[in-house]
């Protein structure tokens, strides 16, 4: 395992960088003239209007009265990319099962160059969305998802996670001290999940188990809802017996299948 770092600069071709840096901006702004592409990147507007141009030839990128905006190509492009994964063909339908037995969020997310990246949620009927959207990713260390995941990852690959990203702060809950993540990692192989405790976002609590397979982390499934309803007794009676028999139904199909 080693993680891509986006500033190295060997055997790089410099125009298809630039039009993926024109894509961040106009997937950030959802809709853009070509003086804001210009003006995000600082490049003239000439080059702006040729990335532009040549992303609509490739379809890509479409223009309206408005501006330009991203094709759905890149929906149909991620859909294919999901639906190829061994672990999302044995895991969705047991995330739908757990958000409507709970009632809350469930979540898919699996590890993507030392990111967690959420591949696919279900809502419960009493669902709270925090604002995490299928394909988001984000550091490792901030959520339930990510830890669970860290836990069970070689030590070597976690240390360059650490080393790229480093263990910058989203809320006064986060973990940003190297030592404490440690322990908080060990804590989390002895007992088998992970507990996101607003680490995130406020008012929201998670719980996390890994998806292991021939000693291989291969994703993690989590649970997710506003704190007041993720009290202790309710974690340890309620969400996580169900969190549990999900991964292990999602370990024996994701084995077998």
């Amino acid at each position: 395992m080693d993680i891509t770092r986006q500033d190295d600069s060997d055997k790089q071709v410099k125009s298809v960088r630039r039009a993926f840096d024109v894509v961040g901006v106009v997937r950030a702004e959802g809709t853009v003239r070509i003086a804001d592409v210009a003006s995000a990147l600082d490049i003239p507007t000439s080059t702006a209007h040729v990335h532009l141009k040549t992303l609509e030839a490739a379809g890509y990128v479409v223009q309206d009265a408005d501006g330009y905006r991203l094709s759905y190509r890149f929906l149909r492009d991620g859909v294919t990319v999901r639906d190829r994964e061994n672990v999302y063909n044995a895991t969705k339908s047991e995330v739908e099962a757990l958000a409507e037995e709970t009632g809350e969020v469930a979540n898919l997310g699996v590890e993507e160059n030392g990111q967690r990246v959420i591949l696919y949620q279900a809502e419960g009927t009493e669902a709270v969305h925090d604002n995490a959207p299928i394909g988001e990713y984000t550091e490792m260390h901030w959520t339930a998802l990510g830890k669970a995941m860290l836990a069970h990852l070689p030590v070597g690959y976690v240390d360059q996670i650490v080393d790229t990203y480093g263990l910058p702060r989203a809320r006064p809950n986060t973990i940003t001290d190297r030592d404490r993540l440690d322990e908080e990692l060990a804590t989390i192989r002895d007992r088998n999940y992970a507990v996101e405790d607003e680490e995130r976002r406020e008012g929201i609590r998670s719980l996390a188990s890994p998806i292991v397979v021939d000693d291989t982390v291969v994703g993690a499934v989590s649970v997710t809802g506003p704190k007041e309803r993720f009290d202790d007794d309710r974690i340890q009676q309620e969400l996580l017996p169900e969190l549990r028999n999900t991964v292990n139904v999602v370990e024996v199909k994701y084995a077998y299948d």
